[in-house]
């Protein structure tokens, strides 16, 4: 129906009905698919602190065992921060001794086992993948028992930092 104004110009008034049929049905099958092929992702967060620092003087009654783990470009020390280094590994064919790390961290940690805590100190050309690998160390361990794999805690409150300089200057 064609209808005309003062103005001599002719109007459409019929309006045309939208069609969305095709793209319901579009919906209805596209959305369980994207559903169902979504990859899902879950994310693990390690909480880590900040030591302190280790030019504060220490209280007397609090000489309790700080454990420390630094990490060389030649070598690992683990150490109590009063007392000094109880173990040092050096670099092998193969790169760092993680082995013997593991070793002596749950050699440490049968003689403390309440302690939760550890630092882990690096220098500051230490690769990403190294610090991943010692904190895993540092956090878990694994022994075989009857012929199945036990994990169990060692210290999984874990603090980063700088390591020291050594004396030479590194």
């Amino acid at each position: 129906m064609i209808r005309s104004r003062r103005g001599g110009r002719r109007h459409n008034v019929e309006t045309a009905e939208l069609n969305i049929t095709a793209f319901m049905n579009l919906m209805v099958i596209l959305v369980p698919f994207l559903l169902i092929t979504a990859v899902f992702s879950r994310l693990a967060i390690l909480e880590l602190n900040l030591p302190g620092s280790s030019t504060e003087p220490a209280d007397p009654q609090d000489l309790t065992f700080q454990l420390e783990v630094i990490v060389r470009t030649d070598k690992i020390e683990v150490g109590d921060r009063n007392q000094g280094l109880l173990g040092v590994y050096p670099n092998g064919e193969d790169g760092y001794d993680f082995k013997a790390l593991s070793e002596k961290l749950t050699e440490i940690k049968e003689g403390y086992p309440t302690k939760t805590d550890a630092s882990i100190l690096l220098e500051s050309d230490i690769a990403y993948d190294t610090l991943v690998q010692v904190m895993d160390r540092v956090r878990i361990a694994e022994r075989i028992e009857e012929d199945e794999i036990v994990r169990f805690d060692l210290f999984p409150d874990i603090s980063i930092g700088d390591a020291p300089i050594l004396q030479g200057g590194a």
